[in-house]
């Protein structure tokens, strides 16, 4: 038998070892989620704008087809306080940012990119038909094709891919709404003089820093030289461009289909290298074009050679003096409020239109896609169809005109038109 006395010291034990697992317990709880709790509500609190933005119910319904379908699962939403997060998604998230989410859908696991500033990034018809189908825009991808949300193509979409993109544009969007005044609001609130991490979240050069946002009026671009690798631009238009424009750059690629505007025959089109350098480096904003700027200037000019390689060659009539003086009077009535008085795409109402207008100097279509553009319009864009207002010879007329006014680049470095 155990004498009284050992089992009354056992009894005791197994009482503090109790207590203190009860106490040590509830000590973490309140460490670990009550005082942390605590700290990022007064935090979110200070650092917030008076008023942020509530979402609207296709948005609501939309985060619950994205918890749904297990996109958290791969994809993250929270910009980590380290260089690399910066460097490729932009600010990091302050806690704010997230307050009006439960529950948080952090995730864990990238995967798939992380989705904090999803909002802008991408066009809409771009995201439809990356649900649909991902790797027919993104060749690499291991997402799955959420073709269950669509009525059999990627331009029919259901109710849910409509909520569930309204809710991806919303990621982001409260932060970048706050504007200037939200971040020295944010930055006032942070005492980042005393904390190191905090001023991360500042230093940024922008709240949305994606390689692949689209940039309008944008300004700089790199000098894209000609390239001796032609095997790595004919790779990387295979990796990143294929899949929308085709292989051969009909604009047939497997993602063409729902993509409004269509993505542009690239053998129709000569293009000189400084367009090429605007397009890559800030994407064509009001399209699925997406900028390219995660690749080097090396890549890029590799890029612009196959683009250029692709234009089939041809050898053009010049037209007439007559029908030149002809096309440019049709031209300034028309389309010079678009396009401009020199065609360079700077017209006084292009600032107004989604998708800037052709430069006609930098880029020129053949005269058969000039004449169709012209006679049936661009679906997806401003530009509308003119034989309403045309007549046939007025139509080849002004083709002829804007076709020339573009300066191929050894026209340039000769002395022509910049």
């Amino acid at each position: 038998m155990t004498p009284p006395a050992a089992g009354r010291a056992v009894r005791m034990a197994y009482a503090v070892a109790c207590v203190a697992g009860i106490g040590f317990f509830a000590m973490s709880v309140a460490l670990l989620a009550v005082w942390p709790g605590r700290v990022l509500d007064r935090q979110a609190s200070a650092m917030a704008p008076e008023h942020v933005m509530a979402p609207a119910p296709s948005e609501v319904r939309g985060r619950v087809v994205y918890s749904r379908e297990g996109c958290a699962y791969c994809h993250t939403q929270q910009v980590r306080y380290l260089d690399a997060d910066i460097t490729r998604f932009g600010a990091p998230t302050l806690a704010w940012e997230t307050r009006l989410d439960y529950p948080h859908l952090w995730g864990t696991r990238r995967i798939g990119p992380d989705l904090s500033r999803a909002g802008s990034t991408r066009a809409e018809d771009w995201h439809y038909a990356h649900l649909y189908s991902p790797r027919a825009l993104v060749p690499d991808s291991v997402m799955p094709a959420y073709r269950a949300l669509f009525d059999g193509s990627p331009d029919r979409p259901r109710q849910d891919a409509r909520d569930l993109v309204a809710y991806l544009e919303t990621l982001g969007r409260a932060r970048e709404l706050a504007g200037p005044e939200g971040e020295a609001r944010a930055r006032a609130a942070c005492n980042c003089e005393d904390d190191a991490m905090g001023a991360m979240a500042f230093r940024a050069p922008a709240v949305n820093a994606s390689p692949a946002r689209t940039r309008r009026d944008a300004g700089d671009r790199p000098t894209l030289a000609p390239s001796t690798d032609r095997g790595l631009g004919l790779g990387l238009f295979a990796a990143n461009c294929a899949g929308c424009h085709g292989p051969r750059g009909l604009g047939d690629g497997p993602g063409a289909a729902g993509l409004h505007p269509r993505p542009t025959n690239l053998a129709e089109h000569d293009y000189t290298r400084a367009r090429l350098a605007d397009v890559l480096w800030n994407g064509v904003a009001g399209t699925a074009m997406q900028a390219w700027r995660d690749h080097g200037v090396d890549d890029l000019s590799a890029l612009a050679d196959a683009v250029r390689g692709l234009a089939a060659s041809r050898e053009d009539v010049p037209a007439s003096p007559d029908v030149l003086d002809r096309g440019r009077a049709v031209y300034l009535v028309n389309c010079a409020q678009c396009h401009g008085e020199t065609g360079a795409g700077d017209g006084w109402s292009a600032a107004r239109i989604r998708i800037a207008p052709t430069n006609f100097g930098t880029q020129r279509a053949t005269l058969d896609a000039t004449l169709r553009a012209i006679r049936d319009g661009i679906e997806g864009t401003p530009m509308a169809p003119w034989p309403a207002r045309l007549g046939d010879s007025e139509i080849q007329a002004v083709a002829a005109y804007t076709r020339s006014l573009f300066v191929p680049d050894a026209a340039r470095d000769a002395g022509g038109r910049p």
